[in-house]
């Protein structure tokens, strides 16, 4: 029986037409979503996947690394047990917000283009079964974690290489690699040491980053000077092959063992998507963002608005939910003023 949540359109339905379209219903994209809606919006949330598709995405009872209240968005309290909260509490908790701000969604839905101008956008998608959108302003909300980094080399697209870890327990008995050297490389290294997987890191630079959480770093290190952890230093691949993978160290090159990698080395935004709804890029930065008003966040597309980690392009540490979610009211501000 279709919930609140999942609504089915028949496609004779007649257009939707709302004041803002929010794509993504992450976090961010939901905190604008009903920052909108209670500056008196009509809006809806298209989202290419299920609500927060990231979370949805992170490994089980991944920890975050932030406290509940850091969290929240419009005011709704953040309940866990946990001093940090897991990815199931905030998969929880994000639901039951859209459910008592009643946010019109539309998951698994991907925008494929923008025509229009300001005031009276047509939002295209890839699903010609539900009606068509009209819309006013377009809120840009989509994150990074759906786009991952690239190795570029031959074999990456091989089925036992993947640039999302969820759990040890597949690998157990197992070696294996990990690409990476920052807090999710390391997390997951421990945790395939723990479940009996024999994992080696490869890193290129000369040590683990000093950017990984200070409770994770010392156990990482100690775990690889008593040998329970592999690390290559200043290393990387060069190939990969069913079962082995070929590494480039100081001392030269190596065939080694590996029925499992796992390439966490970061994610970037949807360029293409981007180019898609015909928002310019800042060419000043290295990291190419989406060129914005900060005081709006309003694009150089006029009505075309952005949030979130989106907002930093391939730099995606500068922003998390954290400060994220206050580019709601500023856009919601912009657009209701």
């Amino acid at each position: 029986m279709p919930t609140s949540l999942t609504r089915k359109f028949p496609p004779e339905s007649r257009p939707v037409v709302a004041d803002v379209a929010v794509i993504g219903a992450g976090p961010v994209g939901l905190a604008c979503a009903l920052e909108a809606q209670r500056a008196g919006l009509t809006v809806v949330v298209v989202e290419k996947g299920a609500l927060v598709n990231s979370l949805v995405g992170y490994p089980q009872q991944m920890e975050f690394f932030s406290t509940p209240e850091l969290l929240e968005i419009g005011q709704h309290p953040f309940p866990t047990a946990h001093y940090k909260p897991r990815r199931e509490d905030g998969l929880d908790y994000y639901r039951k917000v859209a459910q008592a701000e009643k946010l019109p969604l539309r998951l698994y839905e991907r925008v494929t283009g923008l025509t229009g101008t300001r005031g009276d956008f047509r939002l295209l998608t890839d699903r010609p079964d539900r009606p068509a959108l009209r819309v006013r302003h377009v809120v840009v909300a989509t994150g990074f974690f759906d786009v991952p980094n690239r190795l570029g080399i031959p074999g990456e697209d091989l089925p036992h290489v993947s640039a999302y870890y969820r759990e040890p327990y597949a690998h157990v008995g197992q070696r294996g690699l990990i690409i990476g050297a920052k807090n999710s490389a390391a997390k997951a290294a421990l945790a395939l040491a723990r479940a009996g997987a024999e994992v080696s890191l490869v890193i290129r630079g000369a040590a683990v980053s000093d950017s990984v959480k200070y409770w994770i770093r010392p156990d990482l290190l100690n775990r690889i000077a008593e040998g329970r952890i592999g690390a290559f230093y200043e290393s990387h691949l060069t190939a990969i092959r069913p079962g082995e993978a070929d590494i480039l160290t100081p001392g030269g090159p190596l065939t080694v063992a590996a029925d499992f990698i796992y390439a966490l080395i970061g994610y970037q935004p949807d360029y293409s998507l981007l180019h898609a709804l015909s928002i310019p890029l800042d060419d000043l930065d290295p990291a190419a963002p989406p060129a914005f008003d900060p005081a709006t966040h309003q694009t150089r597309h006029p009505g075309v608005y952005v949030a979130g980690t989106v907002c930093g392009g391939r730099a995606t540490g500068r922003w998390f939910i954290e400060n994220g979610r206050h580019h709601a009211k500023l856009i919601a501000a912009a657009i209701g003023g």
